[in-house]
């Protein structure tokens, strides 16, 4: 009896549950989200069935059958190719301006790097300047690139100059800020003692924080210069030049063959990016 009994003891405890305990949680948040979705689809005129709509549905197959044969022309693929070169060397310089701004901004916003704080509580003046800097970074991301690109092609005219400044002053305010975040996620035991044992801020920063977070700020700063290039190309048509200032010289002219043309080598161009990041993080370990 009692071996029976501990068989079905066995037998009940490995038997498999087959309705999920937490159910009635999940239930309950996805009818939250569903209506709280609701009134935000509502305030955006989200109607997804107009695609269907036979009107539409003309319109897309006139738009999309415009890109059909892709232009191949000598002149033209020279072209596409420099603007392309243009698109990336945009992105790349944008991101190195951006880094001249973000690391200064970062490092005196980071409160493991202030000496006044190693006694516990920071004095009043490096903390108002640190919370200013703090202020600045969101100033500066907090305006979409886009718009900073239309305020410079004001000021410096159409070309590749004002996606550059766009460029540099939004990210430098992305990488500034992260790049504050990193450093002050970091164990800051190694920068103290160092500090009060006579360092320099700079000293503490190369010697300490830098060795324990190189690889997440270098891996973060390739992943922002992948997102500059595709950034890049939509600064081109507000004027900023590159290849997306020529894709919409193309849409205007209703050239789709060349608009389609230029949409596989932005994609094969983001590919190529998107590959290379990935293999400087493998080298990054």
């Amino acid at each position: 009896m009692s071996g029976t009994g501990g068989n079905a003891h066995a037998k009940a405890v490995a038997a498999p549950v087959h309705r999920d305990p937490a159910w009635r949680g999940r239930v309950t948040w996805t009818l939250l989200g569903l209506l709280l979705m609701w009134p935000l689809l509502s305030a955006t005129e989200f109607r997804l069935w107009r695609l269907f709509e036979p009107a539409s549905l003309r319109s897309s197959a006139q738009f999309i059958g415009s890109f059909f044969p892709p232009a191949g022309g000598t002149d033209f693929l020279l072209l596409v190719a420099r603007e392309t070169w243009r698109t990336v060397a945009i992105a790349t310089a944008g991101v190195a301006l951006a880094l001249l701004l973000a690391v200064p901004l970062a490092l005196a916003s980071v409160r493991a790097l202030s000496i006044s704080a190693l006694p516990g509580r920071m004095a009043s003046l490096p903390f108002a300047v640190r919370q200013l800097l703090r202020w600045l970074l969101i100033a500066l991301r907090s305006v979409p690139e886009l718009v900073w690109a239309l305020v410079f092609v004001r000021v410096v005219g159409l070309g590749p100059t004002a996606g550059v400044l766009a460029i540099a002053l939004t990210y430098g305010g992305m990488l500034g800020k992260v790049y504050a975040e990193i450093l002050e996620s970091s164990d800051p035991h190694p920068t103290t003692a160092l500090l009060r044992n006579g360092s320099g801020r700079l000293q503490a920063f190369f010697h300490a924080l830098l060795p324990q977070n190189a690889s997440e700020l270098t891996s973060y700063t390739i992943y922002r210069w992948e997102c500059a290039i595709r950034s890049s190309v939509v600064l081109g048509f507000v004027g900023a030049g590159g290849l997306g200032q020529q894709m919409d010289n193309s849409m205007k002219m209703f050239h789709g063959g060349e608009v389609a043309t230029m949409l596989l080598v932005f994609m094969a161009l983001v590919a190529l990016a998107d590959r290379a990041s990935a293999k400087a993080r493998e080298a990054l370990g």
